[in-house]
């Protein structure tokens, strides 16, 4: 309790100290024209000051240590929901969904990939600290700090249960979703996390038609099928997923002993729920070793596989280059040279570049498409192969207890168990189940 003191204190002195210089003008002003020309308006947010950078820091950072205390310590449902409605009022649409720790996986690997670009200190945290309170206390970061994930939680009405075949295939895309958004970072190609975020058009009140579209679908979704984006599409719920599993902390369903009531079972809409071992699957998983050998003799294959598709594809996937693209176009149609139409064609004859220029520098940037395509092919089919071995491997469990990977720490599971934490006696006033 001292030490979650003395981190509310550091957290105050944090918001005390960088409120005044968070007034301070913005480093990059609007330039001024004589001419009578008008800013645009832009769909991106402003460049913001130093200060309200590490403010933005300081309120995440104060964000995950609270979720952590009202989940672990505090076991409030109740107050991981109002945390989780400022999250949205603050980094969703006060922040206009920007600097988003989801996105900051492109600004990272670039860093790592280009010399020429130097990752700020704001976006390296807004990566690492919500990976590293996963790693201490599980996923608290989609409980009440992700922008992404509570619109989410916020819309759901009556959740219905995916079958587990679904959830696996589905649970597939994050996997895939994350190796794209690395190579096309790694190739300075594209942030193609950002450019298809579904909720950033509804956070900025500006988007194009089809993002909004599909942000409104995903809501829509949201209703019957908790968390879709989460549980099927995001790429940085793979690396909190891994951080997850090895946290020191975790949430628990009951404060106590598991009395097998059975009231929880009912009460997460993410199926992130184990259930208590049965005497059949003890039984069998005895049978199960020729599986598990047969499974883990065909891991390289998969992998092996991997890199032969990544290798076999990576001329189409390097077409989303503008550089690839170009050069292509203009070798296959020279006489869209005299086309005033295409903007990328006279954009490029306008910087005086050459043909011969344009063809080695695609030349070079398919070339990292090759490499990284079949590491990006040897990833799927490593996480292929591990989900498919995972499946023979049996765990003795004899309690109802979240998955440590795939829970996010919502804490509804909290509100069905009748322990009371105090007494380990059962509470007076039992929750209400749901309907299956």
């Amino acid at each position: 309790m001292n030490l979650i003191k003395k981190l509310i204190y550091l957290i105050t002195a944090l918001h005390l100290l960088l409120a005044v210089p968070a007034m301070a003008q913005q480093r990059f002003p609007k330039p001024e024209f004589e001419s009578g020309y008008e800013q645009p308006d832009t769909i991106t947010p402003e460049p913001r000051s130093l200060a309200l950078e590490y403010f933005d820091v300081a309120v995440l950072l104060a964000v995950l240590a609270l979720a952590s205390w009202l989940a672990l310590k505090k076991r409030s449902r109740e107050g991981i929901l109002w945390l989780s409605i400022f999250t949205l009022l603050y980094f969703g649409f006060y922040r206009n969904g920007c600097i988003c720790s989801v996105g900051s996986i492109q600004n990272v690997v670039l860093s790592f990939s280009d010399v020429n670009y130097a990752i700020s200190a704001a976006a390296l945290l807004f990566f690492l600290l919500p990976l590293i309170f996963a790693l201490f206390f599980g996923r608290v970061f989609c409980a009440g700090a992700c922008p992404l994930g509570v619109i989410q939680d916020l819309v759901i009405v009556h959740p219905i249960q995916l079958p587990f075949w679904l959830r696996k295939v589905l649970g597939l895309i994050p996997y895939i979703y994350l190796a794209l958004a690395v190579l096309y970072a790694a190739t300075g190609t594209d942030f193609i996390i950002c450019r298809y975020d579904p909720f950033v058009g509804i956070y900025r009140m500006d988007a194009p038609y089809t993002m909004v579209v599909l942000g409104v679908a995903f809501l829509l979704m949201g209703m019957f099928v908790g968390r879709p984006y989460c549980r099927f599409f995001c790429p940085y719920g793979v690396l909190l997923k891994w951080m997850s599993k090895f946290s020191r902390w975790h949430l628990t369903i009951t404060p106590s002993h598991c009395i097998q009531c059975k009231l929880c079972t009912t009460s997460c809409p993410f199926d992130a729920i184990d259930y208590p071992s049965e005497e059949k699957a003890i039984v069998g998983s005895r049978a199960g070793a020729r599986k598990f050998l047969l499974y883990a003799v065909l891991l390289p294959l998969w992998v092996g596989a991997g890199v032969f598709v990544g290798a076999k594809s990576h001329a189409y996937l390097s077409r989303a280059n503008q550089d690839v693209y170009l050069a292509e176009l203009m070798i296959a149609h020279p006489e869209v040279k005299d086309d005033p139409d295409n903007l990328d064609v006279q954009t490029f004859l306008s910087k005086g570049r050459t043909l011969e220029q344009l063809v080695e520098d695609a030349r070079i940037v398919r070339k990292k498409f090759y490499t990284g395509s079949m590491i990006a092919g040897g990833f799927i089919g490593l996480v292929i192969g591990m989900t498919l071995l995972n499946q023979v491997i049996f765990r003795r469990r004899t309690d109802y207890q979240p998955n440590p990977g795939d829970c996010y720490s919502c804490g509804r599971c909290m509100d069905y168990c009748p322990v009371d934490k105090n007494t380990a006696q059962l509470k007076t006033a039992v929750p209400v189940m749901k309907k299956e």
